[in-house]
C-alpha cells in the first residue's frame, strides 16, 4: 500500500504564510512527480503546483511568485510554501503522487486526504 500524509494547513490573515508538507510512504519502487492540487466549495479541482524527479517544477499563474514547491527525493517528501495568502487562495489542498510500485508495475496517481487553508481576518 502507499500513503499520502499531509500536514501544515490552516488559518491565517490575508498576506500570510504557510506551508504545507506531505509524506509518500508504503511500497514505493519510485516517484515521477508530485505536487499540489486545490478544490474550493463549488469549484473543480485544480493544479497548482508540481515537480518531476529532476526537480522541474511548475506552478499555475493564479500563484506564480507567491507559492514554492519544492521536494526531497531522498525522503519522498513534497512542500508547498504558500506566502501573501488571500481569500481567494482559500480551498482544500490535496497532495498527489505518481508513483511506480516495483519496476514492472506501471505509474499509477496516490492522493492525500486533504488539508483546509483559508486566509481570513
Amino acid at each position: 500500500q502507499v500513503q499520502l500524509v499531509e500536514s501544515g494547513g490552516g488559518l491565517v490573515q490575508p498576506g500570510g504564510s504557510l506551508r504545507l508538507s506531505c509524506a509518500a510512504s508504503g511500497s514505493i519502487f519510485s516517484i515521477n512527480a508530485m505536487g499540489w492540487y486545490r478544490q474550493a466549495p463549488g469549484k473543480q479541482r485544480e493544479l497548482v503546483a508540481d515537480i518531476d524527479s529532476v526537480g522541474s517544477a511548475r506552478v499555475v499563474d493564479s500563484v506564480k511568485g507567491r507559492f514554492t514547491i519544492s521536494r526531497d527525493s531522498a525522503k519522498n517528501t513534497v512542500h508547498l510554501q504558500m506566502d501573501s495568502l488571500k481569500p481567494e487562495d482559500a480551498a482544500v489542498y490535496y497532495c498527489y503522487a505518481r508513483i511506480r510500485r516495483s519496476l514492472f508495475d506501471r505509474l499509477s496517481d496516490y492522493w492525500g486526504q486533504g488539508t483546509q487553508v483559508t486566509a481570513s481576518s
